[in-house]
């Protein structure tokens, strides 16, 4: 099984940092002031500074778990990928099934130089697989094998 380059993890890491002051903080300052309204300001201090240090470490600490857990394999008929902390998931993407591969790269993944690996198949609008965190060198070889096993017929 192969895993992802290791810079994911900081990359993922950033990305969680950057969702604190639009989401963990709210949540925060809002149980802090409902709490503090029913049970008294200490408590929703208290209260509201765990829920922001519960977002913080969920920044800092998930990601090294997510990057623990996943793998993926280029086997001889599928593509096989594993995933989850709490709830594991492996998935096989047989290459017969696969109609298109694509790599895509955001602004903060382009600072790391990494790109991940969206797998299409016929059933549906959005990725079946999706591979986070390669180089991009590796992600375009990674598209380019895969484009050349897939190639869903139509029949």
């Amino acid at each position: 099984m192969r895993s992802l380059n290791s810079r994911v993890v900081w990359l993922w890491r950033l990305q969680g940092l950057l969702r604190l002051p639009f989401f963990w903080l709210p949540l925060a300052v809002a149980t802090g002031l409902g709490l503090g309204g029913l049970a008294g300001v200490e408590i929703g201090s208290l209260v509201g500074g765990w829920v922001f240090s519960v977002g913080l470490l969920f920044a800092l600490a998930w990601p090294s778990l997510t990057y623990e857990f996943f793998g993926f394999d280029l086997r001889e008929d599928d593509l096989l990928l594993q995933s989850g902390v709490i709830f594991r998931r492996r998935s096989a993407i047989p290459h017969n099934r696969i109609q298109h591969v694509e790599t895509r790269q955001g602004p903060v993944e382009r600072v790391f130089g990494l790109s991940r690996v969206l797998v299409f198949t016929a059933s549906g609008m959005s990725a079946d697989g999706a591979i986070p965190g390669l180089l991009t060198k590796d992600a375009e070889s990674l598209r380019d094998e895969l484009s050349r096993l897939g190639g869903d017929d139509g029949v």
